[in-house]
């Protein structure tokens, strides 16, 4: 019989864990289904070899079993492999049968024949006794894509639509964004993602939530940031601004002498979370001038220049 190295089927260290050995047979397993190769017999023997490495990689016993096996030699793949002449299967087992109607190669049948398996329980899916059937289904892969929204839209919650698929084919869904979601959360879309092979369902989609920063309002937390215009007269008397908040128009408090770059906070105007709570909103001043002055606007410029005697700091 000829060795089987699984480790070099599925391409991957013999150090590699149970992740990556999960990972590389999913996409060994895609690249070589009979579905996506219909007729091709080189691509079919290369899918029953990738699930009957897999089989035993996959279970942490039979790799447990089969990594003991592997001790002390360097048998490498199609090694001509035989297991009386290296001690195996003298103790009590002095034969073995060959073509065993499991679909697995006679190696496999040799040491872990003999187990009681169930490929559905380990792989999720179906095998047929007399091999991989052309309908051996197999779940498609999730899929994680990012969607911009605007603080407001997270703030309110708002229906949104995208189109998945491409080259004329592609389908819009609608999906709901729920009111006080945050940065990094996902949204499930499920059997949106990679199709299945031989009936296996699809994979879903994960849409990550990024927020937009040209809109009006950045977020911190459960903080909100923005910006207040205040004339500079407005800023060296204070009083009170009009603003329009995430959720509404509000009265804003200025003090007397305020500086550009200063922040405001606002309680209970930020963000909010699912449960509704809010946090605070912080207004950073900007000061600026009219685009243009009166005749009058101008004379009195001119007498606060000659009348004050501030000036800014590295002036004095």
């Amino acid at each position: 019989m000829q060795y089987r190295d699984y480790y070099e089927i599925l391409g991957v260290d013999k150090n590699a864990s149970q992740d990556e050995i999960k990972k590389a047979y999913r996409k060994l397993a895609k690249k070589y289904h009979p579905d996506a190769n219909p007729g091709n017999k080189e691509a079919e023997e290369k899918f029953k070899a990738v699930n009957e490495a897999h089989e035993v990689l996959g279970d942490p016993e039979k790799r447990k079993k089969y990594d003991s096996l592997g001790q002390g030699f360097h048998f490498q793949e199609g090694y001509d492999f035989d297991p009386f002449q290296y001690g195996f299967g003298k103790n009590g087992r002095s034969e073995y049968r060959t073509g065993m109607n499991n679909g697995f190669s006679d190696f496999f049948n040799m040491f872990f024949g003999g187990d009681s398996f169930n490929l559905e329980d380990i792989l999720g899916r179906s095998a047929g006794r007399t091999g991989f059937s052309r309908n051996f289904a197999m779940n498609g892969e999730d899929s994680e894509a990012e969607i911009e929204i605007t603080p407001e839209e997270g703030f309110t919650g708002v229906e949104k639509r995208v189109t998945i698929g491409g080259n004329g084919q592609g389908r819009t869904i609608s999906f709901k964004i729920p009111a006080g979601i945050k940065e990094g959360e996902r949204i499930k879309l499920a059997g949106q993602g990679s199709p299945g092979f031989g009936g296996g369902k699809n994979g879903d989609l994960y849409l990550k939530i990024r927020f937009k920063t040209e809109g009006r309002f950045d977020i911190m937390g459960n903080n909100l940031l923005a910006v207040i215009d205040l004339t500079p007269w407005e800023a060296a008397l204070g009083g009170e601004v009009p603003f329009n908040t995430i959720d509404g128009r509000i009265i804003v408090k200025i003090p007397e002498g305020i500086q550009a770059d200063s922040k405001i906070r606002v309680a209970g105007k930020g963000y909010r979370e699912k449960n509704g709570k809010r946090g605070d909103l912080f207004l950073k001043v900007r000061i600026v001038n009219p685009p243009s002055l009166t005749t009058e606007e101008k004379q009195l410029y001119e007498k606060l220049k000659q009348v004050s005697g501030f000036k800014p700091y590295g002036r004095q």
